[in-house]
């Protein structure tokens, strides 16, 4: 029998900034500031994580609650558009 080949899958490298955006711009998030959260959502609605984003661990934490308020006040969606 023939041996079958694997097909190797490569994961594009992503950059990840050095510091956390809101220790840099000394601000917290806050759900009002929409457009600045929508810079940590995937093209999807789906909310990244801190190792994607460059985030620390305190804002990493508060980042998804503000999301959830915002979405609740529908200032950023729940899921993609079509």
């Amino acid at each position: 029998m023939a041996s079958k080949k694997k097909k190797v899958i490569r994961k594009q490298k992503i950059e990840v900034p050095s510091e956390c955006a809101f220790c840099e711009a000394k601000k917290e998030p806050d759900y009002k500031d929409y457009k600045f959260l929508e810079k940590f959502l995937s093209d999807r609605a789906k909310i990244l994580g801190k190792e994607r984003t460059g985030l620390c661990s305190k804002h990493a934490r508060k980042l998804p609650r503000e999301i959830k308020r915002a979405r609740h006040l529908a200032l950023l969606p729940f899921s993609a558009s079509v």
